[in-house]
């Protein structure tokens, strides 16, 4: 499993941007910041899907290769 301190970093970093997306979207006085605060609590959220399936991918392939018996860098 490479999972880096960085990953980490940035996924916590995520979580005030989503509930400062939400806060705009359900305080926007415009269109504008609507589309604003729904799309950055949207991508807040795809992001934690993203990295938590790229977690699970580097275990699937960390698993493949010990079961391949092959030496494989797992990137």
């Amino acid at each position: 499993m490479d999972y880096k301190m960085a990953d980490t970093i940035v996924a916590w970093a995520m979580i005030p941007l989503g509930l400062l997306g939400m806060l705009l979207w359900a305080r926007a006085l415009d269109l504008e910041m609507h589309v604003f605060g729904m799309s950055l609590t949207a991508f807040a959220a795809l992001f934690g899907f993203a990295q938590i399936r790229h977690l699970y991918d580097d275990e699937d392939a960390a698993r493949v290769t010990l079961h391949s018996g092959k030496s494989r860098d797992v990137v």
